[in-house]
C-alpha cells in the first residue's frame, strides 16, 4: 500500500472550501475529471456518511464510499470498485483554517494489485498521477473559490 497525501491552502472559509471539496460533482470543472455523480445521498447530508459517488476520471471510473463526514473539519471515503481495478484502504481530507484561509491535506491508501509489479506500478504510475489529479481539483477548488465575482454586462 502506498500512502500519496497532497496539501494546499486556499484563501477562502473552511466552510466554503469544505462544501466544495465534498460536493464532488464540481470536479467536473477540473480537465482531468470526466463525470461524477451522487449515486446515493448520505444520512445528515447528501455527501455525508452512506453516500454513494461514482467518478469518471481520466484515469478510471470509481464507486466511492462515505465512511466519515464531519464538517466542515473532514471526510473520509473507501473506493469500494475502480476500474483499472484497485485496492484501496482510506481517502481522506482534512480542513484547518491558517492565516491565508483554509488548508486542505488529502490523502489517500492505495495500490494496484498486480502480484510481484504491483508496489512498483503503484509507486512509478499511480502514485504521480494521482497526486497531480488531486493537484488539479484543488487548483479547481482555488479558482473557483477566489476568483473575483462576474458583474453582468460587463
Amino acid at each position: 500500500m502506498e500512502t500519496m497525501t497532497v496539501e494546499r491552502v486556499i484563501d477562502a472559509p473552511i466552510e466554503d472550501v469544505f462544501a466544495w471539496l465534498t460536493t464532488t460533482t464540481h470536479y467536473t470543472r477540473s480537465p482531468l475529471i470526466l463525470r461524477c455523480r451522487l449515486a446515493r445521498h448520505g444520512e445528515s447530508a447528501p455527501y455525508g456518511v452512506g453516500a454513494v459517488r461514482n467518478h469518471l476520471w481520466l484515469i478510471g471510473w470509481f464507486r466511492e464510499r462515505i465512511t466519515s463526514y464531519d464538517p466542515p473539519y473532514a471526510t473520509e471515503y473507501v473506493v469500494e470498485r475502480s476500474w483499472p481495478p484497485s485496492r484501496h484502504e482510506l481517502g481522506r481530507m482534512t480542513f484547518t483554517e491558517v492565516d491565508g484561509g483554509t488548508r486542505v491535506r488529502w490523502t489517500t491508501r492505495a495500490e494496484i494489485p498486480v502480484p510481484l509489479l504491483g508496489t512498483l506500478l503503484t509507486r512509478r504510475l499511480a502514485r504521480p498521477v494521482i497526486t497531480r489529479t488531486f493537484r488539479n481539483i484543488l487548483d479547481t477548488a482555488n479558482t473557483a473559490l477566489t476568483a473575483p465575482p462576474r458583474v453582468p454586462g460587463a
